[in-house]
């Protein structure tokens, strides 16, 4: 017979695979969705989502930070929004190798098209989720990335 700290840790190893589970479910559907109805990706999205909250820009480094990637798994990206027409780079006076990376208006309502539609589905697919369930999810979860995030501190404090 397993004793309480052995159960309550075999539940706790449960929830994290159904939140993992549940994670890798929700991604792909939005993956295909911006597919399908964007011609774009999930990645694109994050960074024009990432730009959104910085009118002013941001360096890529800043933006790997951010979206905590790699420069190089954000430079194709950028690349290829640049392009588009969808961002642009920005000299930044004093440092010749830094440019910062902003929404172009164009990208602005193209972003803007997206994160209605984003919202839209992460609302149907968490239709399950009643309200209250949700508030009390969304306290849970602020809870833990709070005390992840202060592990981290002390571990590289």
């Amino acid at each position: 017979m397993q004793d309480s700290a052995g159960s309550v840790s075999k539940d706790r190893l449960r929830l994290w695979l159904r939140l993992l589970k549940s994670s890798r479910l929700i991604e792909a559907q939005l993956r295909d969705r911006f597919r399908s109805e964007f011609a774009s990706t999930l990645p694109r999205f994050d960074v024009m989502a990432a730009l959104s909250q910085h009118p002013e820009g941001l360096k890529m480094s800043a933006l790997s930070g951010v979206l905590r990637v790699s420069n190089g798994n954000v430079t194709g990206i950028v690349d290829r929004l640049t392009n588009e027409g969808l961002v642009e780079r920005i000299s930044v006076p004093g440092d010749r190798r830094a440019a910062l990376v902003r929404l172009t208006a164009a990208g602005e309502t193209e972003f803007a098209d997206q994160a209605a539609q984003h919202e839209a589905w992460v609302n149907s697919l968490l239709g399950v989720i009643s309200q209250g369930e949700v508030n009390a999810l969304t306290d849970k979860m602020d809870s833990l990335v709070s005390a992840l995030i202060e592990q981290e501190d002390r571990a590289d404090g």
